[in-house]
């Protein structure tokens, strides 16, 4: 699937969240967006890096960003991982993976040596006005965070 781009549109979504709510990217206007796709919740790379993004979220969203997270996860299991970790942003259900196709999140990856398809562990962040402003790709959970604020100049 091909990455998005620095300035371009950020494609529309409308997904379900771990409450059955309907959660769309125009609910995000005028906000900066962190949006983090991720392969399965309660795993433990997942788990690292939600947690990580839960404990950063105050200084996330005091410089201007909301953070969901999207994988291809039930709501159900979004909402038991939310419980688990004490998460306190939204988790989006995309069981088609359409939206992470859409972004870019899907496709060929390597895992342990092989050649799989499956969700690519990627960020997107989208600015206030719906373009894009950074899209990482193939990260790593551990650190991620981090390196993020940093590209984001919050560090």
């Amino acid at each position: 699937m091909p990455r998005l781009e620095t300035q371009q549109p950020a494609p529309d979504f409308s997904l379900l969240d771990q409450d059955g709510n309907t959660v769309s990217l125009k609910d995000f206007a005028g906000r900066k967006l962190i949006i983090f796709f991720y392969p399965a919740a309660m795993t433990p790379g997942c788990t690292k890096e939600a947690c990580d993004f839960r404990d950063s979220l105050a200084r996330l969203q005091g410089a201007g960003y909301d953070v969901v997270g999207i994988s291809p996860d039930t709501p159900e299991k979004q909402k038991k991982f939310i419980e688990k970790e004490s998460l306190t942003y939204p988790l989006l259900s995309d069981p088609d993976h359409a939206v992470m196709e859409a972004y870019g999140a899907w496709g060929e990856k390597s895992l342990y040596g092989k050649k799989v398809t499956g969700v690519i562990r990627s960020t997107v962040v989208v600015g206030e006005d719906g373009t894009v402003e950074l899209g990482k790709y193939n990260i790593k959970a551990t650190g991620h965070v981090a390196a993020l604020s940093k590209a984001l100049g919050l560090d």
